[in-house]
């Protein structure tokens, strides 16, 4: 009776046992190397260009239409600007080296863009890490009702120096390396989803 009560504790305790032991195996990177949840600790617009001019804030609207009428002509014409957004850690974790990014925009009234930041990126806590990512979209030849648009996001990307509002960001990291080990893309590295509120923050999304 007695050998019998023992093999019931040990067929019960055996799973208990295993499960602590894989749940410990999986906390050890996700607490040590990214539970930190990668952050984007800032987001602005700079060198906001529409085919070769680039677009002054201080410019008439008007003044611009024209310019990018006579260089638009039957074809497509480059809106391009840059992204500089700064990337931070929490504080208390070790530093992290990444194997670049994916990264997707969406903003209102223009087909969403995206790329790849192909530099490895390297996150230490408190000390954010500034980097540039390259933006550009196609103006397709028309009048001036479709080019008015674009034009007017041009001249408000400059003049803000930020992204409108209802716009959303979505980084997916590379691999990671920290503590003497590497997780590959996917793995306890959740795809980033940020939007743009009215007065310009950022609002986690999902």
């Amino acid at each position: 009776m007695l050998s019998r009560r023992l093999r019931r504790r040990w067929r019960l305790l055996v799973p208990l046992c295993l499960a602590a032991l894989l749940g410990g195996c999986l906390a050890i990177p996700q607490t040590g190397l990214f539970a930190f949840r990668l952050a984007v600790t800032s987001l602005g617009v700079e060198e906001v260009r529409i085919g070769p001019y680039a677009v002054d804030a201080r410019l008439d609207t008007s003044d611009l239409m024209s310019l990018a009428m006579s260089s638009l002509g039957a074809g497509s014409l480059p809106v391009q600007a840059t992204l500089a957004m700064g990337l931070g850690l929490p504080g208390g974790m070790p530093p992290v080296e990444m194997a670049g990014f994916r990264w997707t925009l969406d903003m209102p009234g223009v087909e969403p863009v995206s790329g790849d930041y192909e530099q490895d990126v390297t996150l230490t806590s408190g000390d954010d890490t500034n980097l540039r990512l390259p933006v550009a979209f196609d103006v397709l030849g028309g009048g001036r009702e479709q080019l008015a648009p674009m034009v007017e996001l041009a001249s408000q990307l400059a003049r803000q120096g930020e992204l409108p509002a209802g716009s959303e960001l979505a980084i997916t990291p590379g691999d990671l390396r920290g503590l003497g080990m590497t997780l590959p893309a996917g793995l306890l590295t959740p795809t980033i989803r940020l939007g743009v509120g009215e007065d310009g923050s950022l609002i986690p999304q999902g």
